[in-house]
């Protein structure tokens, strides 16, 4: 199922595009592929009426503009009609958002909060684990140790809570001067569920409920290969807040600061770098833009960070995912940041509340993404007109989009010239605004939609990464 769902993505990514204009690429060397404003690159052709320029695949009825248009606006009546409000009164908000919560796995690693939570400091270690007999199985190269690290960190609001990462140390020997350089890994997990995080896989194998593309990604492997020790953080925290950047943000780099804190001789000076793509962009940029007031400490070791396929304008994504083939993954993207965002639960419809306190709450990607086949859009679970275009939405699009804020770091930022579900535009958006704050920053962007433009694109920002941890000073184009 899951590789059909790839052949879909991308067959429609070299199809021919019915939006008002296509997004070209003119050579990813300099990064300045023609991003179109047609609906295909941006979801803004036709802004305010229902179809918006697309199809049932780049989009539909539910998507773009519908949230404005009479369509959208009628949606929360009917469904209103068809599945009535329950005969009880509904559940106060703060059970409802108890219940949309993953459930526990039974291993207390991944479920307990610690007694003593609110009095630790921020990256302090509450346990450690050795998993090298399981993760040596899912690991390509050999490795001499891999250790699961828990420490305290912060949720989206500041409070107490923590992260889990795994700390994959291979058996190749590090060549060159200084400590042996650690890549942060954060992969996109893009589930719900705490059976989703990688570090439950390297902890205890493969699930049926596991995302198996995350074996397919190079970046583990190639790193190891150079020598590189390889941080993998559960970037979206116990909640499993999906798509939230200040939850992963805090848990990053408070994992950072627990890998340092257990092994601070080997690790204790060494240079890091990040990578994440999709998913794993969304961890990437909230993690770079709370360095300076998070982790300033850390600030002089991050060397850099690529960040690919980004999602990083929640607003845009509104007309490109919603309600079409990938609508599934946008509706898992708005519980996961309910989970951290209860401003947005009293926007929520029966059905809504019923879909998120079911077993939809601890699913995967896999799962997920089969879900866009039913064409659900957002405004089918809300009980307000033009939910996404509400005032609610547009604090979470401000929140979410953090643009107040210049990156720790110097940025490789690259996407799929032909992406139409995360568009080229937003990423180029991110690489100009970061440019404004003075960031010595790359855009790339490379040929392909969102599968194919990670393929295309993952041996650039990796020699872009390899190179800041070898030393050299990060070049920019801005």
């Amino acid at each position: 199922m899951c590789v059909a769902a790839i052949a879909v993505t991308v067959a429609v990514g070299g199809g021919t595009s019915v939006g008002t204009a296509v997004a070209q690429s003119t050579g990813s060397a300099g990064g300045e592929g023609s991003i179109g404003t047609g609906s295909l690159t941006d979801g803004t052709a036709s802004d305010g009426t229902p179809l918006n320029g697309t199809t049932l695949i780049t989009g539909s009825l539910g998507t773009g503009s519908a949230a404005g248009s009479p369509l959208g606006s009628a949606i929360p009546g009917v469904v209103g009609s068809v599945i009535p409000g329950p005969d009880l009164d509904p559940p106060p908000l703060e059970t409802l958002r108890a219940e949309m919560m993953p459930k526990p796995l039974g291993d207390p690693f991944f479920d307990v909060y610690p007694p003593g939570l609110p009095g630790m400091a921020n990256g302090q270690v509450i346990e450690t684990r050795d998993v090298t007999p399981a993760a040596r199985a899912l690991l390509r190269g050999p490795v001499r140790e891999v250790r699961q690290i828990k420490v305290k960190s912060t949720d989206s609001a500041g409070a107490p809570s923590f992260a889990t990462a795994t700390l994959v140390v291979p058996a190749t020997p590090w060549p060159g001067p200084g400590p042996r350089p650690v890549l942060v890994n954060n992969v996109p997990i893009n589930g719900l569920g705490r059976s989703c995080t990688p570090g439950h896989t390297l902890g205890n194998g493969i699930t049926p409920s596991e995302n198996l593309l995350e074996l397919l990604r190079p970046v583990t492997t190639k790193a190891e290969e150079r020598g590189y020790a390889v941080l993998i953080p559960d970037h979206e925290g116990p909640r499993m807040a999906y798509a939230e950047p200040f939850v992963a943000g805090h848990a990053i780099l408070d994992t950072i600061r627990g890998m340092r804190a257990v092994f601070p001789a080997e690790f204790g000076a060494s240079k890091l770098a990040m990578m994440g793509y999709s998913g794993g962009s969304i961890a990437t940029h909230g993690a770079v833009k709370l360095i300076d007031s998070y982790a300033p400490e850390l600030a002089g070791d991050i060397v850099g960070a690529a960040l690919g396929g980004i999602p990083a304008d929640f607003e845009m994504l509104g007309r490109t995912m919603n309600g079409n083939l990938a609508g599934g993954l946008f509706l898992a993207a708005v519980f996961g940041i309910t989970r951290e965002n209860p401003e947005i639960l009293p926007l929520i419809n029966t059905l809504g509340q019923r879909l998120s306190i079911t077993s939809i709450k601890d699913q995967c990607a896999n799962t997920l993404a089969l879900a866009g086949v039913f064409g659900i859009p957002a405004e089918a679970l809300a009980n307000v007109k033009q939910a996404l275009d509400s005032p609610v939405a547009h604090d979470i699009y401000t929140k979410m989009k953090m643009a107040d804020r210049k990156s720790g770091t110097p940025l490789y930022i690259y996407s799929g010239g032909q992406e139409f579900w995360v568009p080229a535009l937003g990423s180029r958006n991110l690489y100009d605004e970061q440019c404004g704050y003075g960031v010595r920053a790359l855009y790339r962007q490379v040929p392909g939609e969102h599968i194919l433009g990670e393929l295309t694109g993952n041996p650039g920002a990796f020699d872009w990464v390899d190179a800041r941890l070898h030393g050299e000073p990060a070049p920019t184009e801005c």
